[in-house]
């Protein structure tokens, strides 16, 4: 039986929660990647185009930083890799996540959280970050409608 990890980023609190019941269901452990600066409201307003989260989407390149890098990766076969979508895309911070650790020889199941936008680029993005791995597409979880059985197809992967 593998090892499973389910690494999240949750700027408002709805993608731990889908984190949780994931990690639950599926026996996982379970690690929040936090930055370093914490996202604020203002930050997170997509309506305004200086925000910081707006400013990180035009800048692919940006990497936030990340306030530790505690994951041990290296204990895990399958790591769970959930995240808020934002324009059809992973956060920067997943990046950087991505970046930080050695995934080769494991399995990346990636997943998001959203109420109606789908993955866009983040699968090739992705594959392109996280060398050596299987990277697997999870899918996007409506966050209005939180059912067990949504979660569990990831157990299937």
């Amino acid at each position: 039986m593998s090892k499973k990890l389910v690494a999240y980023f949750s700027a408002s609190g709805q993608t731990q929660t889908a984190a949780k019941k994931i990690a639950n269901l599926l026996g996982a452990d379970i690690y929040e990647i936090k930055p370093k600066v914490k996202y604020s409201n203002k930050d997170l307003d997509w309506n305004d185009q200086s925000s910081r989260s707006t400013i990180e989407c035009k800048n692919r390149n940006s990497r936030p930083e990340l306030a530790d890098k505690n994951a041990n990766i290296a204990n895990y076969d399958t790591i769970l890799v959930g995240f808020p979508v934002w324009w059809y895309l992973a956060p920067n911070l997943i990046l950087t996540f991505l970046e930080a650790y050695d995934f080769t020889g494991k399995k990346v199941i990636i997943w998001g959280t959203s109420h109606s936008s789908g993955m866009g680029e983040t699968m090739t993005e992705i594959r392109k970050v996280v060398k050596g791995a299987n990277v697997v597409e999870g899918g996007i979880f409506d966050i209005s409608h939180r059912k067990d059985s949504d979660y569990q197809k990831l157990s299937g992967l």
